[in-house]
């Protein structure tokens, strides 16, 4: 446990920023989830879906939740994968 008043605030704000990012998280992994089941299903709501999901990720990865490269990797392969199952 902190002693000092400074470290006693620093992990009050240390939890909520844990917290904060815990929801930003797992709501990104709900999403990138859904995406991935409505493209292997060939849904007609992949399409916009997918846009929510990338929103989402450049938004994590703006506020520092995921690193800038996990950002666009994800991305990446998650449009990769909605171009050819609609190509096909």
């Amino acid at each position: 446990m902190p002693n000092t008043a400074s470290a006693k605030k620093e992990l009050r704000k240390n939890i909520q920023r844990q917290a904060r990012n815990k929801k930003i998280k797992d709501n990104l992994k709900d999403l990138i989830k859904k995406s991935r089941q409505a493209i292997a299903a060939k849904n007609a709501q992949a399409k916009e879906l997918v846009a929510k999901t990338l929103k989402a990720l450049d938004k994590a990865a703006q506020k520092g939740v995921i690193k800038k490269n996990t950002c666009n990797r994800r991305k990446s392969r998650l449009q990769q994968s909605l171009n050819k199952s609609v190509k096909v």
